[in-house]
């Protein structure tokens, strides 16, 4: 069977290629990411909406979210986007998103998530996190049309701007947190399911960029 995988051949646009073990291993640790940071995200809301007054919660939630931002960043570094400046854009708003909610926790009394409700500018920060994992919700939903993706890309800007401004009620931002939170855990779920090949695309639309990219810098 390891010896059928390897040796598949796969026409693509710009000439055939084969799937090798190390590409799938890369797609498995990104969906393991994703699962990481979906189930993260999903206690996280729980304890916000079950019990937010409480401190312990608001601890708890803040734990969530860095297991979340640790999950997200590994799922970052084996994604397979064709464009790079893309793939690079979304691990730069992950990276700001990170160091600014490093600061915030530094500079702020009082548990992480606890802050980020209290003080809704903070937001310009830590959202960047959540920038970028709405970068991957709309791949996902441009590469494989998944409703779920589909939602959760307007779904997560709309929340955080929401509570930046101020314009959502409190129980709207309640129900769009708890939507966020299933439809990121049905995403996770899905992916976990999908067969391989699809994520890793095609290898020839890669190595075709890779030659531009040096004959540019030869060029230069």
């Amino acid at each position: 069977m390891q010896s059928e995988m390897q040796s598949e051949v796969y026409e693509g646009q710009f000439g055939n290629f084969t799937i090798e073990p190390e590409d799938r291993r890369e797609v498995v640790i990104y969906r393991a990411g994703l699962a990481i940071a979906a189930i993260s995200f999903a206690v996280g809301t729980l304890l916000t909406l079950q019990w937010g007054a409480e401190n312990w919660a608001m601890q708890a939630a803040s734990v969530c979210y860095v297991v979340l931002w640790v999950a997200l960043g590994v799922s970052l570094s084996y994604i397979h986007i064709y464009l790079r400046a893309l793939h690079r854009a979304i691990q730069v708003f992950w990276a700001v998103g990170g160091v600014a909610s490093l600061g915030i926790a530094l500079t702020q009394p009082g548990p992480l998530a606890l802050t980020v409700y209290q003080q809704p500018l903070t937001i310009l920060g830590i959202g960047f996190t959540f920038a970028s994992l709405t970068g991957i919700f709309f791949k996902e939903a441009v590469c494989f049309n998944r409703f779920e993706t589909k939602l959760l890309a307007p779904i997560v800007p709309l929340l955080l701007l929401g509570h930046l401004v101020g314009f959502l009620p409190a129980s709207v931002e309640a129900g769009l947190l708890a939507a966020w939170a299933i439809l990121f855990g049905v995403f996770a779920l899905r992916k976990g399911v999908q067969p391989i090949p699809p994520d890793i695309g095609d290898k020839s639309v890669f190595a075709y960029l890779a030659q531009q990219r040096e004959q540019q810098s030869s060029a230069v």
